[in-house]
């Protein structure tokens, strides 16, 4: 049996020692792509826990709210990946709402607890992130900003899943003759 409270501390330390890292501001979008399934031992996309996406969201919603961002969630391959977030967020980047509603079997747990967290859930296809969280290798650069930078922090996996944080940056022009901040 896999200890919720443990998620809950593991996530909300690993989403803090991004945030010291990716510097963001008010409004910025972080990114989650979680697999359930991973978390638990098993086969991603085999065995999804609304318990699981409970716990995770305990620890990362608090803290995304404190620091004024918008989250958003990766749906699973079921439903290309498509992200739940707010309707502030998706009106204030002009994003295309999509009509699905992700479920544990479609979209995945994480995803469906956002729908049901999140004060107005809409769903988009697509979005370009300010940083990232990756719990169970759910290829989530897809929906990071250019360019992507691999964060390091001190927790290394959510239960059995693998982690992975990035943040983005500017992209870098200009060649030899060029300064940059």
């Amino acid at each position: 049996m896999i200890d919720l409270t443990s998620l809950t501390r593991n996530v909300e330390q690993a989403l803090k020692e991004l945030l010291e890292v990716a510097h963001l501001k008010p409004n910025d979008i972080l990114v989650v792509g979680c697999s359930t399934s991973e978390v638990i031992g098993q086969k991603i996309g085999s065995a999804s826990s609304l318990e699981v996406a409970i716990a995770l969201m305990d620890g990362i919603l608090p803290i995304v709210k404190e620091n004024n961002l918008f989250l958003a969630t990766q749906c699973c391959e079921h439903l290309n990946r498509a992200l739940v977030v707010e309707e502030t967020c998706a009106l204030f980047y002009g994003l295309e709402v999509v009509n699905v509603v992700p479920h544990p079997k479609a979209g995945g747990s994480f995803a469906t607890m956002a729908m049901e967290r999140f004060k107005n859930p809409m769903v988009v296809e697509e979005i370009a992130g300010h940083a990232g969280m990756d719990i169970g290798d759910t290829f989530i650069g897809m929906h990071l900003k250019r360019v992507a930078v691999p964060v390091r922090v001190s927790i290394k996996s959510i239960g059995e899943a693998h982690l992975t944080l990035a943040r983005t940056r500017p992209k870098l022009i200009g060649g030899e003759r060029a300064k940059y901040k």
